[in-house]
């Protein structure tokens, strides 16, 4: 079995401050202020959704956000800490619905999904659902059309309303790859 590197995923309680917004004009993070210090979260860049966590929340509202140290970047220091974000769990002292843990999910591959730049990125299931694995983590697990596949991790609903995106953490009882 190859390496698994194990990562430590923080819990940060703060303030909502704002959305970041990228050079191309969407969102790429999110700022919270954590007993006054700015705290920074990075959104995946493959996650188009991420910022939708946020749709509706006022500045100010206490917030628990999930992430992982970000590594140092080759561009230098930036002025407060940065994480890449995992999910928004608690917002205003309730639980935060959306990316949720709804059970693993189970069926066989009928497609392969690409990302923007061509990558195999995922699998469609015969149950609708589509387990996101990121180019790495499909390269890892070397899936093809009519494996069985139960894959677990956070999830919210796919556009059109039948099945949902599980960001998969295990596949087969099995941890991806970056993942604990």
């Amino acid at each position: 079995m190859p390496h698994e590197e194990m990562i430590d995923v923080y819990a940060v309680e703060g303030r909502f401050l704002h959305l970041v917004y990228s050079p191309r004009g969407g969102y790429e993070g999110v700022l919270i202020e954590t007993d006054g210090v700015p705290t920074q979260f990075v959104f995946d860049k493959h996650d188009e959704t991420a910022a939708q966590a946020f749709d509706g929340i006022a500045p100010g509202t206490r917030l628990t956000v999930e992430g992982s140290l970000r590594p140092a970047s080759p561009k230098g220091d930036g002025e407060h800490v940065v994480y890449d974000f995992h999910r928004l769990s608690e917002a205003g002292g309730k639980p935060v619905a959306g990316a949720e843990h709804g059970g693993p999910v189970k069926g066989r591959v009928v497609r392969v999904n690409h990302a923007k730049h061509g990558a195999p990125n995922g699998v469609v299931l015969d149950s609708g659902d589509f387990v996101h694995l990121k180019p790495e983590g499909f390269a890892h697990l070397k899936l093809k059309v009519g494996d069985a596949v139960e894959a677990d991790g956070p999830s919210h609903p796919l556009a059109g309303g039948r099945g949902r995106v599980i960001e998969a953490e295990t596949v087969n009882g099995h941890p991806l790859p970056g993942k604990h």
